[in-house]
């Protein structure tokens, strides 16, 4: 038993990683009503967007859930940099008979969201890309929100208990999806996830979520043993039939193993770990020149919803940890429950 199982009245030290734009209300409904932290990811929803999933969770279980968004500002993208990337994705568009184009907005308006998230006071408001202020971790707290934040180094998680967060999820490199890291360079911030619990256990006094690479009881009983409290599982949710991914992308997983996994910016201008595909080859030698996030993300936003539509994976974002052969397609609920089995089964005392 952790102390913050308890805390946030969960009877699993399991949170259902947030996966923004593959999560969906009935996947964090049933991973909560099992007895995990079922996540929203709403860093690409709107205000409006983020009430109404809420209102789903609400109303279909009375158990705690969070909501997470990306702590990002408004960008400015530059024009030429825009120009060179659209040339640079054409050649990609035209195979769907499309042409890359400016979108009406880069991404959603933090601020707004923020507020939206204040209204709507989720049980666990967490966050990743960057940090909040104190005067914002204030205004969560008062209204009975506990914060989490998202770190990818000891000195993130240490940031975050300075502005006074509650915990930190602490996220190695084996991670699926986009890295958190906000301080430092990113190529030094590719740290393990069994190297990186343990220094973040010693030098935070807030509890430590463990994420990357964890998809079973084993994964979750070395986590704890680290001095984890709880574990942050997001590939091994993906294969639920809960989730919002298309049939391509559940091919994807279905046929990938630890290897065929990298980090890239090619999708979104942020590094992030997907399974690699034609769109990952054909740009991964202009990677240098890719404008940075959300900027890239809007601009392939169109082309990887033409991808899903034609039933193809080649220009799928197919974020997934190198964890993935691991993955077991089940109700989200059922693998609460088998998870929480098996951790049980590993901390059993042995018999006399």
């Amino acid at each position: 038993m952790t102390t913050l199982t308890p805390s946030l009245h969960i009877a699993h030290p399991i949170f259902q990683g947030p996966m923004t734009g593959s999560d969906t209300p009935a996947l964090a409904i049933a991973v909560s009503q099992a007895g995990g932290l079922g996540m929203l990811g709403c860093g690409m929803r709107s205000p409006t967007a983020m009430r109404e999933t809420a209102a789903q969770v609400r109303a279909a279980t009375d158990k705690p859930f969070g909501m997470n968004l990306f702590v990002l500002p408004q960008p400015t993208p530059d024009p030429r940099a825009v120009e060179a990337a659209l040339q640079r994705l054409a050649p990609l568009y035209a195979e769907f008979g499309l042409e890359p184009s400016v979108p009406a907005q880069w991404c959603e308006d933090f601020d707004a969201q923020f507020d939206t998230l204040v209204e709507l006071r989720p049980p666990v408001s967490s966050f990743t890309f960057g940090i909040l202020t104190p005067a914002q971790v204030q205004r969560l707290k008062a209204v009975g929100s506990d914060v989490i934040g998202t770190a990818t180094t000891v000195e993130e998680a240490v940031a975050w208990q300075d502005v006074g967060a509650d915990a930190v999820v602490v996220s190695g490199m084996e991670a699926g999806g986009h890295r958190g890291t906000f301080l430092g360079d990113f190529d030094a911030s590719m740290i393990g996830t069994l190297a990186l619990v343990p220094q973040c256990v010693d030098r935070v006094s807030i509890p430590v979520i463990a994420a990357g690479g964890i998809m079973d009881g084993r994964g979750i009983a070395a986590s704890l043993a680290l001095g984890a409290q709880a574990v942050q599982m997001g590939t091994a949710f993906l294969a639920c039939p809960e989730s919002g991914i298309g049939p391509a992308y559940r091919d994807a997983m279905a046929r990938a193993t630890a290897t065929d996994t990298r980090t890239t910016r090619v999708y979104s201008g942020r590094y992030a770990r997907g399974i690699v595909n034609t769109m990952m080859d054909r740009l991964m030698a202009d990677e240098a020149a890719i404008p940075e996030y959300p900027i890239q993300n809007a601009l392939t936003g169109a082309l990887r919803r033409a991808s899903a539509a034609a039933g193809h994976s080649d220009y799928l974002s197919l974020w997934a940890g190198q964890g993935v052969a691991n993955a077991r397609v089940m109700p989200a609920g059922e693998l609460v429950q088998t998870l929480a089995r098996e951790l049980q089964q590993l901390h059993r005392p042995p018999s006399a």
